[in-house]
């Protein structure tokens, strides 16, 4: 994910929120959008998507640097509606 862009460093808990998601709801769904053997997003992890900006964290489907941390895009896109969420139309396709 573009980082330099959609990151923010909580001063107090030195965690990383991006696109609405902290640091304990992306570890929470890491196990959903990794290349090899992902498994159903956790309720945790869904509900992590659910305060998360589903446009915002779409806006990185088609970045190179996704994969370089292990995330399989198309597992990225499949996990919200997994958790019965509707991905927003920069999901599609």
């Amino acid at each position: 994910m573009v980082i330099v862009l959609t990151t923010g460093m909580l001063e107090s808990s030195r965690a990383f929120t991006v696109c609405n998601m902290n640091e304990d709801g992306q570890d929470a769904c890491k196990p959903s959008v990794k290349k090899s053997n992902p498994v159903d997003p956790s309720p945790a992890c869904c509900d992590a998507l659910k305060g998360a900006d589903l446009n915002c964290l779409c806006s990185y489907k088609d970045s190179f640097l996704l994969p370089t941390f292990g995330i399989d895009p198309k597992q990225a896109i499949a996990a919200p509606p997994k958790c019965g969420l509707t991905n927003p139309p920069n999901c599609q396709g």
